[in-house]
This record gives C-alpha cells, structure tokens and sequence, in this order.
C-alpha cells in the first residue's frame, strides 16, 4: 500500500542521510551550514552520499546565504556545480534564482532546469521571498520545476497552513507543493490536513555532544554538529503513512 504522503529529510551531513534511508525517508536534501539555512555541500559530501545511500538525492545549490539574487560569477558557479550534481549521479537538485524585485528570475531558472535535466529541480525557499506567492508559483510551473518548498511564506510552514493548501489547490497538480520549515511529528498530522499537501520537508536535526576528549575552553566559535533525530522522522514517517 502506497502512503498517503513522503518525508523529504533536509540533511546536513552524510550521517544524517544514512538515519534518513532508514528511518524511511524518501529523498534528502543534502546542505551544508544549517545556521545559514543550507548552503552547497562539498563534492567529496555529494560523492560520498550518492555511494552509501539509495533513495533519491538532491543536493541544496546555494552558492552563498542571504538572498537568492545571484551575479554573473555566482550563476556559473550554479551552472558548474549543476555538472557536478549530474556526473555524480543525483537525482535532482534544490535551487532557486530571484530578481532584484522578489521575481523568480525565470530565464535563469529556465537555463538551470534546462542544465539540469534529466535530473528533477526543485524551486527552494527563494519562492517565500517572492512578493506575490500566486505569481511566483506560475513562473516556476512554467520554467519547468517538480515542486516548491515553501514555508508558506512564512518562519514556520505549521503556520501557514491556509496559504498553502491554497497553492496546493492552485497548483492543480501540475507541480507539487511541499511544506518545509519548522515541521515537527507534533504539527506534520495538522499541517497535512491543512494544506492537502503529499510532500513534507523536514531536518528534524538535534545537536550531538562533543565527542572530543579535550576542549579548549578559551575557544566558543567551532559550532555544533547537527544530525538527524531517527526517532522525530520515524514518528513523521508515521503520521505519513
């Protein structure tokens, strides 16, 4: 029996994907740098992933944080590591191009999904800094993307569960609408009655404490390891089913 709805894990490093294929995700969204929203992860990341995992792999193209208004060496950038993506054997990509206004630039991400192919493009949170969610939603359907994951143009897609069962509805399955952003097992069941949704996006990422043996205490700027918590998806994974 199918399940009603699949689990997308946004992870952050190779271990998280590997908790990922077997707590029964569907696809990871392989990312670097978790404080700055996700960013592109490394080759030897994307190669070593693509070798030890078997669900579908989309690694995040982010050249840098901040907006997705992108110039000329960062759109090379995207084009070059799209080739990468491909010659390693992805399944897709996540990305997302605006203009100075908000726009999706779509003669760009009509290039990126003409690059791309016949690896799947999903258009990533770019659409939330869109001014006009109904319009970007057009433009990305026309550029030729899969889906859109979107926060509902909000923090936390949970709260936005009106807006976007109203793109799911919009959409009319021409492209597929998937909620990602602040999405727990204790508001997934919510927002798929919400929004209608059959796609959900989530890190579920929890620190792990340092395993080192010694820390310097007069050193605070290393950063925390993130990974994927196998019980937050499994307890997902079965509200989805």
């Amino acid at each position: 029996m199918s399940a009603k709805a699949i689990l997308e894990v946004c992870a952050f490093n190779i271990q998280s994907c590997m908790i990922a294929e077997k707590a029964g995700a569907a696809r990871v969204e392989l990312c670097d740098n978790p404080v700055e929203g996700g960013t592109t992860p490394s080759y030897g990341c994307i190669r070593q992933t693509r070798e030890n995992i078997s669900i579908k792999l989309y690694p995040i193209l982010r050249p840098r944080a901040g907006n997705y208004f992108y110039d000329d060496y960062e759109f090379a950038i995207l084009k070059e590591d799209i080739r990468v993506c491909k010659t390693l054997g992805c399944d897709g990509i996540s990305v997302g191009i605006q203009l100075k206004d908000g726009e999706i630039d779509t003669a760009r991400l009509k290039q990126i999904v003409e690059w791309a192919y016949p690896m799947g493009v999903t258009c990533n949170r770019a659409f939330d800094a869109s001014p006009d969610p109904f319009r970007a939603l057009e433009d990305i359907i026309d550029c030729g993307c899969e889906r859109v994951l979107t926060s509902g143009q909000k923090t936390a897609a949970p709260d936005a569960g009106e807006l976007l069962g109203k793109l799911v509805i919009a959409a009319n399955g021409r492209i597929i609408i998937m909620p990602g952003a602040g999405v727990r097992a204790s508001n997934i069941e919510k927002l798929m009655r919400e929004s209608g949704a059959t796609e959900f996006h989530s890190s579920a990422r929890k620190s792990i404490p340092n395993p080192m043996s010694f820390a310097n205490p007069e050193i605070s700027d290393f950063g925390n390891v993130y990974i994927a918590d196998e019980n937050e998806l499994k307890a997902m994974i079965d509200v989805l089913r």
